[in-house]
């Protein structure tokens, strides 16, 4: 056997090569970190919708409280946050694991900003554990957002072929669960109901007999019964699986209760003064959010016979807005989606304390 002698200058040399590797491989994996969490900022990118109208909307004061009901990929909360002195405050609120995810990293420059895994139908209980009593705005951007619509593997999407899941939070019962085990009266329901959809008995039929012969388990299983359901003539105006979709969606994530219950709480959260800002993308939404803003800015209420009011009801709010404020050309170049969308804001006066 040969004995090999090291001399003190290579034990140095043979350190310092260990050194420098192990400081290459230290190096490498930050860069990895680093790349993959703004791979994961990419792809969880929304281009927020009518940003400088919601801005404007809520009349962001330096040193309120603000609370984005949907932080989704972070964009409006930015916004909000970067408008913000260190005295003001965010929190910002999602149900979906990867949107916290990712406007947690988004928020990170922000001391001021704190992003909470919840609905925001939740919104009163989340500010209760934090002490808070009342703020001074409140944004709800509905519906769905790009990342999810982009994301095959979550199963928003008609255009591409992935599981059926939908659920926005990731957990609970999926949108294969609702097509598999509802009867053919409950499912015509939900498309008529909750997608407007004329054709939806026939599409509820054709879901029950494609299931008999196996389980409808991709998008794309259940466009292709969409689209064999429909005539060649509304196929030909634009796609069908639309309307199907967004029932089944806003069933599988209980959209409608969830707004209800969220408009409510997020209204009497409200300091006197403070603003709710609502961004809607369809019919339904936009229906709620109308009828509800204008019951509170409803006065007396009594029969149009009384003489005089003897209710002495007085109006909670005001409309910030009277119509809908919708993107303008410009944005609508920048981003097709926000095509449907629909701003409204209400302002809660001071009578509704009293």
């Amino acid at each position: 056997m040969t004995c090999w002698q090291i001399s003190s200058f290579d034990k140095i040399y043979i350190v310092r090569c260990a050194y420098s590797q192990a400081r290459e491989k230290s190096v490498s994996l930050e860069a990895l970190q680093a790349r993959k969490k703004e791979k994961r900022r990419m792809e969880f990118t929304h281009i927020p919708v009518l940003a400088e109208e919601c801005m404007e909307g809520l009349n962001i004061r330096p040193d309120g409280i603000y609370i984005d009901g949907t932080a989704g990929g972070g964009g409006h909360s930015y916004l909000i946050a970067s408008r913000l002195s260190n005295k003001g405050r965010l929190i910002s609120l999602d149900r979906d694991p990867d949107a916290i995810a990712a406007a947690t990293e988004r928020l990170s420059e922000f001391g001021n900003a704190q992003v909470v895994h919840s609905n925001y139908s939740q919104l009163r209980r989340v500010l209760d554990e934090m002490e808070i009593d009342a703020v001074d705005g409140i944004l709800m951007d509905l519906g769905v957002s790009s990342y999810q619509l982009d994301e095959g593997s979550r199963g928003f999407s008609y255009h591409l072929d992935a599981p059926l899941d939908m659920r926005m939070s990731k957990e609970g019962m999926s949108a294969a669960d609702i097509v598999n085990t509802y009867s053919e009266q409950e499912l015509a329901r939900i498309i008529f109901e909750y997608g407007e959809e004329k054709f939806s008995r026939r599409i509820a039929g054709n879901i029950v007999k494609e299931r008999a012969v196996r389980p409808v388990e991709t998008t794309s299983q259940l466009a292709d019964i969409i689209r064999n359901s429909v005539p060649q003539k509304a196929r030909r105006e634009k796609n069908p699986c639309k309307k199907t979709f967004q029932a089944i969606r806003i069933a599988v994530n209980g959209e409608l209760e969830h707004l209800s219950h969220g408009l409510d709480d997020a209204f009497s959260s409200l300091k006197a003064g403070g603003r709710l800002a609502v961004i809607t993308f369809h019919s339904l939404e936009d229906r709620l959010v109308k009828q509800r803003f204008a019951g509170w800015c409803r006065g007396c209420i009594c029969p149009p016979d009384f003489p005089q009011c003897v209710c002495g009801r007085k109006p909670q709010g005001n409309l910030v807005n009277r119509k809908p404020i919708e993107a303008n050309e410009k944005e609508l170049e920048r981003n097709n989606r926000s095509r449907s969308a629909k701003l409204r804001v209400i302002e809660r006066s001071a009578e509704a304390d009293g």
